[in-house]
């Protein structure tokens, strides 16, 4: 299967002296790889960096064969996300946000379909600054869907979400990776919820990625993935 993300080495801290810290993992073409850590873990600036929000301080990372650096526009053009919250005008409906982002994609595929695929088909002559906070996120992993991306980047997709919306996003992950191989960065508290719908989870502790395995390994060796990620932590920490 195709690299679709290689990060090497990646750093950045802050005056804080929080960041993340010689991060180096691969995502391959139709995985999702779930990244579970506490608040804190260093998920979304690793997310951020990925999605060329931020640049690292050392290290690189590679989309589809490209580093994000030199070829920003190109990588970006390729991949979709939502980072901490969702970024869409209040003031105008939902299908006129999903308009504008289509057209800054050049995409001429149904925002409709997407809409249905999210739960949002019949709110589409809505504005989004009255939906609750599950309606909004639902809006914005909605766009982050627009032009066919080949990765997609979701920072804790099931915020604010019913059991409803938490299955039905779920379930376009699935749909997504078996119709079109699509792969996924996830990131969550919530290791129920990475257990169902990652192939791959990578363990972020204080910066720091200090474990990864798959999810058939862990099943064979773990009665869940909180039970893994537990032992995984008391190791480091002992």
């Amino acid at each position: 299967m195709e690299n679709v993300l290689v990060a090497e080495g990646v750093t950045k801290m802050f005056k804080n002296k929080r960041g993340i810290k010689d991060v180096s993992f691969i995502i391959k073409q139709g995985e999702a790889y779930g990244l579970l850590g506490s608040n804190g873990a260093g998920k979304t600036t690793l997310m951020k960096i990925v999605t060329g929000l931020t640049k690292a301080k050392y290290g690189r990372v590679m989309l589809f064969g490209e580093d994000i650096d030199l070829y920003h526009e190109s990588c970006l053009s390729k991949i979709g996300s939502l980072i901490e919250t969702p970024s869409f005008i209040g003031y105008i409906s939902v299908e006129k946000n999903m308009k504008m982002v289509s057209k800054y994609y050049n995409c001429r595929e149904s925002m409709d379909d997407i809409l249905d695929l999210v739960g949002l088909k019949k709110y589409k002559l809505e504005k989004p600054e009255k939906f609750s906070l599950g309606m909004k996120q639902r809006l914005g992993i909605a766009i982050s869907l627009v032009g066919d991306p080949k990765l997609i980047v979701l920072d804790e997709p099931a915020n604010g979400l019913d059991i409803e919306g938490i299955v039905g996003i779920r379930n376009v992950i699935l749909k997504l990776r078996e119709r079109k191989s699509t792969s996924f960065l996830i990131s969550s508290h919530l290791s129920s919820e990475i257990e169902k719908i990652c192939t791959k989870v990578g363990i972020m502790y204080e910066g720091q990625l200090i474990s990864e395995c798959d999810m058939e390994t862990i099943h064979e060796n773990f009665p869940n993935l909180e039970e893994y990620f537990l032992n995984e932590i008391k190791m480091k920490t002992k």
